[in-house]
């Protein structure tokens, strides 16, 4: 099967230039193009444009110039352009997905399932652009009317990682554009197309120019400075590593800017003694292996009760073993390649080294070189120092923790400074609260190994994030609240 060659008729329908101000245009610089390629096979997919800082600044002019007149645009108008966009997204849903298995490698499946997920978000926040609600009230001393009213931050930056390449990149432009926002998109440089053909989609149906402008580079570092040091940029929303997040806080700093995190996970999945273990491990492949484990929501540390530890270990072992490794446009694929051989190499060596402190490897997995390909990898007895269970591994790995008591478990899970999610499997419905109430993170997952929804807040602690995206407060990041006073009674 020549795969690349199926998928190829969605890939060259997307843009291949900047979008600035409403044109596709090519840099102000001339240099190599962008080249974006297939992770599975290496082969190259696209060359498109590389932005330098100078087109970051075009890019800020296109979204302070717009600004004025979008925010002012009628809440409704802008919910249905948000809600036409779904529906033309819904239409060319197949080709969505071929692009996302394209240039990440995910199996066409998963790329439906988040060309699905991804419109929620457009399909939910088109609801929420007409309920940016103030308040009014009486001051307790009766001399003053007090109203707040919300109005939109401002012209806003939005960073978008490469893993999902359409649901964060809906995730964030659609409560911005409902708040009355206008952006500059900086996609992740392994999976721009994806980012591309969404906002040439957006043009089609009528979003204004300037309105959302993208820029597609290979100097992230040097663009995004360039428009952090701007002060017309008032909000920034970042996915991506916990690392990169601290470097853009602190540049975020000068400018006072609003920030949304959602950043690094390091997600503890319970077994308690009394779970369904049929429904735990069939929870834990969904929370291990969605997009071949390279998801900040993934279950990273396996906690299990002794009593249950070798039945669950052996089933988990079963469903792993069962993966199919392949190109993601094959149909019989269940697990595609990881986005590169450098994290597949970074995740091999964190497994080398958790053998070497002393792991035991139940399924391992021998790469071979020069392809991004890693087989599930399952490991029991690992030592809690060990970086494989320290860190976020990206990758389908599960490292297994046996423990004797629920207090070991919760104390455990919650040893680490990253808290994004969580989950726990339990038939005792009191110890499922107590968990939920213990876990140190933004989610909690109970007796279900996914939790991402668009009508929900998602979001971490400690070192996972700042603020959230989805459900109501999505929007709220977007908005700034104005505090009016005015004698009682108006006069």
């Amino acid at each position: 099967m020549n795969t690349t060659a199926l998928l190829a008729p969605a890939v060259g329908a997307a843009p291949t230039q900047l979008l600035i101000a409403g044109d596709w245009r090519d840099p102000r610089t001339e240099g190599a193009p962008l080249v974006v390629t297939d992770p599975a096979t290496g082969a190259t997919l696209a060359e498109i444009a590389d932005a330098a800082p100078e087109d970051a600044v075009d890019a800020v002019d296109a979204a302070a110039t717009a600004f004025d007149s979008w925010s002012r645009t009628a809440p409704r108008y802008r919910g249905e352009l948000l809600r036409a966009a779904y529906d033309l997204l819904m239409a060319r849903a197949g080709a969505f997905a071929s692009v996302i298995t394209s240039e990440m490698g995910k199996p066409l499946a998963e790329s439906r399932a988040e060309v699905a997920y991804g419109g929620e978000f457009l399909r939910w926040y088109a609801e929420e652009a007409v309920r940016a609600t103030g308040t009014t009230r009486t001051a307790p001393d009766g001399a003053a009317f007090h109203t707040t009213i919300r109005q939109p931050v401002g012209p806003s930056l939005l960073i978008t990682p490469w893993n999902f390449p359409l649901a964060m990149l809906t995730r964030k432009i659609a409560p911005a554009l409902a708040a009355g926002c206008t952006v500059v998109v900086k996609p992740a440089e392994e999976t721009p197309l994806t980012a591309l053909l969404f906002a040439n989609l957006l043009v089609e149906v009528g979003v204004p120019p300037g309105v959302v402008n993208v820029l597609t580079t290979s100097r992230p570092g040097q663009v995004v400075a360039r428009m952090l040091d701007d002060h017309r940029i008032r909000k920034l929303s970042f996915t991506g590593s916990t690392e990169v997040g601290r470097r853009l806080l602190a540049a975020s700093a000068n400018g006072v800017l609003r920030t949304s995190m959602e950043l690094g996970g390091n997600a503890p999945f319970v077994v308690f003694a009394d779970a369904d273990l049929d429904a735990a491990v069939e929870g834990a492949v969904v929370a291990k292996l969605r997009n071949g484990g390279q998801s900040c929501v993934a279950a990273n540390r396996f906690i299990v009760d002794r009593r249950v530890a070798d039945e669950f270990v052996a089933a988990f072992a079963d469903r792993l073993r069962a993966q199919v490794v392949g190109h993601g446009a094959d149909p019989a694929t269940t697990l595609g390649p990881m986005i590169n051989t450098r994290q597949r190499d970074r995740a091999a060596g964190l497994v080398r080294d958790a053998i070497a402190d002393g792991a035991t490897p139940v399924l391992s997995d021998d790469p071979e070189p020069g392809t991004a390909f890693l087989r599930p990898v399952l490991l029991t007895d690992v030592c809690t120092d060990s970086a494989v269970w320290r860190e976020e591994v990206f990758a389908p790995v599960a490292p297994v923790r046996v423990v004797d008591s629920e207090e070991e478990a919760l104390q455990l899970a919650s040893d680490t400074d990253a808290g994004l999610v969580g989950f726990a499997w339990s038939r005792d419905a009191a110890r499922l609260t107590r968990a939920a109430h213990a876990l140190e993170c933004g989610m909690v997952g109970l007796n279900r190994g996914l939790v991402s929804d668009a009508s929900a807040p998602f979001g971490g602690m400690k070192q996972s994030g700042l603020g959230r995206e989805g459900s109501d407060v999505g929007m709220q990041e977007y908005l700034e609240t104005k505090y009016i006073s005015h004698p009682f009674p108006p006069t």
